[in-house]
């Protein structure tokens, strides 16, 4: 069973933010799958067999900093393992337009990764960090702030990728999707 996480921030006001770019992620991903979401445990989740694997699509309804209970609830009803869960996330330290996928490792200054690796309390959590880019104005702001026309579209451009980047840590594994979208 894996679990894959999009964070973000529940609520209109934060639809097209650059801190809810994991909901966007899963979002793309579900309609994809013509996957409908649910609600429990407070969490939308979808859920689709790829093989005989459970997969569940998750997308915490708390706020972003407060992620890591819900996760954690998920896994333990689940019983999924830390090395079984893809989280999916902004990240200013990469342009718009990129992505990177990563197996484990800090937080990085992002508090919702940040929560989900303390409340499991391991590193060893896969990851797709999504770049937001970032500028001089306050980080918070910045990251809850309506993204232009121009970084939706780029982003728009980019949910394929990443949507197939899932599909294939899905299918093979995730040496096998970094391998193929990290760019060295």
């Amino acid at each position: 069973m894996k679990l894959i996480v999009g964070l973000g921030n529940p609520g209109k006001q934060y639809e097209k933010t650059r801190h809810n770019l994991g909901f966007m992620v899963v979002d793309y991903y579900a309609n994809k799958k013509e996957l409908n979401f649910k609600s429990n445990m407070q969490g939308m989740y979808a859920e689709l067999v790829n093989d005989g694997e459970k997969i569940i699509l998750l997308k915490p309804q708390s706020y972003m900093n407060l992620s890591g209970d819900i996760v954690r609830k998920y896994c333990d009803y689940y019983n999924v393992k830390a090395e079984d869960i893809l989280v999916i996330y902004d990240d200013v330290d990469f342009e718009v337009g990129t992505f990177k996928i990563k197996r484990n490792g800090s937080s990085g200054g992002h508090n919702g990764i940040k929560d989900i690796i303390n409340k499991l309390g391991t590193e060893e959590i896969s990851r797709i960090r999504v770049g937001v880019s970032k500028n001089n104005s306050e980080l918070a702001n910045y990251v809850l702030k309506k993204m232009p026309k121009e970084d939706l579209e780029t982003i728009s451009t980019l949910l394929p990728k990443i949507s197939e980047a899932i599909d294939i840590y899905i299918t093979e594994g995730l040496d096998s999707s970094m391998e193929k979208y990290n760019k060295r």
